[in-house]
């Protein structure tokens, strides 16, 4: 019995020791021809809200939410998927529509949660039951609105301009952030690299600003490529 009890304990600490994954970045909407030129190696159907993530398990339930007009759904990841590490997930064309997302630059949140805590959105119901999505997010104090009503009005409206940042890591040093950005700017020939004081214990190293997706792209993949993953996309305030 304390053998049980103490496994019990452990699993509970577990669970609440767990860090959920939450990402900041670009969405990848899918299309055909995505899959046929081996971009993406899953094919979905694009009028059913379908989820493809590179490492969060099949049923991982998660928030996706557009932070231009605080739009979200809450769905489960569908399956696994390769796709290109600048992308943080992969979509429908459901639910970029749903969400009212920028086509050329798809910003998205996406936020991981425990299991049977939200509504999980169903395709046969969601429009009914866009109200219940209505939550309160627990990142950020983001409050989302009914989806039904704000869904007509993303429609009319054109997407606003806006500008991104790359976050490449922060410091607790301004010289060790400082001896980075002058090894990347010789390493990618970009001279956009900026050290940023946030507080007296922590300097912010970036790139940028970039006016559109299309822009950051290429910076994006150079640093991958020089072993920097997990990088996260700002909008420039």
């Amino acid at each position: 019995m304390t053998q049980c009890a103490n496994y019990e304990n452990v699993k509970k600490t577990q669970e609440i020791d767990k860090k959920y994954y939450s990402s900041i970045g670009f969405a990848l909407i899918y299309d055909d021809i995505l899959f046929d030129q081996g971009i993406l190696n899953k094919k979905i159907n694009n009028n059913e809200i379908v989820v493809l993530h590179s490492f969060l398990k099949k049923n991982t339930p998660v928030k996706l939410i557009n932070p231009d007009n605080l739009m979200s759904i809450d769905v489960k990841v569908y399956k696994n998927a390769n796709y290109p590490k600048i992308f943080n997930v992969v979509i429908s064309k459901k639910i970029s529509t749903i969400l009212g997302l920028d086509p050329d630059n798809p910003y998205i949140e996406v936020i991981e949660y425990k299991r049977n805590k939200t509504f999980i959105a169903k395709e046969s119901n969601i429009y009914d039951e866009e109200k219940n999505v209505a939550l309160k997010v627990p990142v950020n104090e983001i409050i989302v609105d009914d989806l039904s009503k704000k869904k007509i009005k993303t429609q009319k409206n054109s997407f606003k301009k806006t500008t991104f940042i790359l976050v490449i890591a922060d410091f607790y040093y301004f010289d060790s952030a400082n001896n980075l950005k002058k090894q990347l700017i010789n390493q990618t020939e970009n001279s956009n690299f900026i050290v940023k004081k946030i507080n007296n214990n922590k300097y912010r190293l970036y790139v940028g600003p970039f006016k559109n997706f299309n822009t950051l792209k290429s910076t994006y993949i150079s640093l991958n490529n020089l072993g920097f993953e997990n990088l996260n996309v700002y909008k420039n305030k």
